[in-house]
């Protein structure tokens, strides 16, 4: 008798917490959206980070005391590059709809081991390059060149510049991960972004807004997904390997889309066609088969699957505790 087979789950229970956490962050593109109609930018993005900071505080309140200089410079240095890379991206959603911001935004994951390569003269592999190629041609197809002459308003300028300090914050938490305590760095980086959001304020002689609960429960409820969102995939990334949980989180600028669409977005088809490359764009860049290959013939197992190892990309994500 044929011993019938053990049935292999489709998706674990990690893996749907993953999902579920991509969602929540495709949809804070929306809500940024509309909690901008009624705050400035910057007043917003203090709001935000400093409740971040405040409920990470409380959850990390036991380790605060042996914070050390290292960490307060890590945390701050993180902390600057949220405050221009989520500041600017808030700002370009003034005017912009939040299926395209989230579609630009997502620029940031082949920029990645583009900056690695200017700052740590680590070049970039061949699927890299491939993975930049495929998402500048969607650009240009957000773009629309055929119809708008190629040019981008102010919101598109702002929210492609604004990957430059995401991915920026990318490269530092790689660089400082396993030589500070997370936790600690977690509560500098999100007060660090936060008090920097506030002090921007006047600088840009930006008016304090009239109080609504539209933009203080829009900027309480992302401060407290940012925290629920750091636990989840701490927990998640444990058991679920780094080429699996990227394709996962790839799929954030579809949910913002999908999200965006229900609430009225309505993007042209060539802007649809131009997401479909930058997605794939972010996918192909994070591919590695070359490991893959090794290790099999090695007869090992694969390392990425075992270990539950974590790429940068979603080491960023899981160290600085934030929605987009």
């Amino acid at each position: 008798m044929l011993h019938s087979l053990p049935k292999r789950r489709v998706i674990s229970r990690q893996e749907l917490a993953l999902v579920l956490i991509t969602a929540v962050w495709g949809s804070t593109f929306l809500i940024v959206h509309i909690a901008v109609q009624y705050s400035g930018p910057w007043f917003f993005v203090g709001t935000r980070f400093v409740t971040a900071g405040i409920i990470s505080a409380i959850l990390f309140a036991r380790v605060l005391r042996g914070i050390t200089g290292r960490e307060v410079l890590a945390g701050a240095a993180i902390g600057v590059m949220i405050y221009l890379g989520y500041g600017l991206q808030t700002v370009g959603l003034q005017t912009i709809n939040s299926s395209t911001s989230a579609f630009l935004t997502a620029l940031y994951v082949p920029l990645v081991p583009i900056l690695q390569w200017l700052v740590f003269k680590k070049p970039p592999r061949l699927f890299t390059w491939i993975g930049v190629a495929l998402a500048f041609i969607g650009l240009l197809l957000i773009a629309d060149p055929g119809s708008v002459g190629f040019s981008f308003g102010a919101g598109e300028i702002a929210t492609i510049i604004s990957t430059l300090p995401i991915a920026a914050e990318i490269i530092l938490i790689g660089w400082f991960a396993g030589k500070v305590h997370l936790g600690r760095v977690t509560v500098v980086q999100l007060f660090v972004a936060g008090l920097l959001g506030f002090v921007t304020v006047p600088v840009v002689a930006e008016q304090p807004p009239a109080f609504s609960w539209i933009w203080v429960g829009a900027a309480v409820a992302l401060g407290a997904a940012s925290c629920l969102i750091q636990l989840t995939m701490n927990w998640a990334q444990k058991s679920v390997s780094p080429t699996r949980a990227t394709i996962i989180y790839a799929a954030e600028p579809v949910w913002a889309a999908f999200i965006g669409r229900a609430a009225g977005d309505r993007l042209p088809p060539i802007a649809i066609a131009g997401a479909a490359f930058i997605v794939a764009g972010a996918l192909v860049s994070e591919l590695n088969p070359r490991k893959r290959a090794r290790s099999t013939a090695a007869g090992e197992p694969d390392r990425e699957t075992a270990a539950g190892t974590t790429p940068v990309p979603v080491a960023a994500r899981a160290g600085d505790g934030e929605t987009h």
